[in-house]
């Protein structure tokens, strides 16, 4: 298995509901390192699974419509706890739905499955994983 992995960062404003979450259910800040990976079993005739510069520009859109934002405020985590894994599975199903529209270019449709990876910092990340 053949794997491409390209590397963002998204900082948003956030807060939590339930107990478990004791101080996060105030507004507070996140930063993440958000590498998302490309799989697939094969290349194409040059050699490639997904291209890297049109990979990073969507990585890039999926991450920056989340920058600098409240998500408390966006409709599209209206009555969900956005923890990091729920953020993963988000910005991996915005991925998905591009490579799907074969919006990576054309070795793009010999990626089988995306891996998501939210880094809170140098010592706790999450994951999300999807094929495709």
């Amino acid at each position: 298995m053949f794997s491409v992995t390209v590397r963002d960062h998204m900082m948003v404003a956030h807060s939590f509901r339930g107990e478990v979450f004791g101080p996060a259910q105030q507004l507070h800040g996140a930063t993440f390192v958000v590498d998302v990976t490309f799989r697939g079993p094969e290349l194409d005739a040059d050699g490639i699974l997904v291209d890297i510069g049109l990979a990073t520009r969507h990585v890039r859109e999926v991450v920056g419509a989340l920058s600098y934002r409240n998500l408390d405020d966006e409709p599209a985590f209206a009555g969900v706890n956005t923890t990091t894994e729920v953020l993963a599975r988000s910005v991996a199903d915005s991925i998905a739905e591009r490579v799907r529209a074969r919006e990576l270019g054309g070795a793009g449709d010999l990626v089988a499955g995306l891996a998501v990876t939210l880094h809170e910092s140098h010592v706790a990340w999450a994951s999300y994983e999807c094929d495709l």
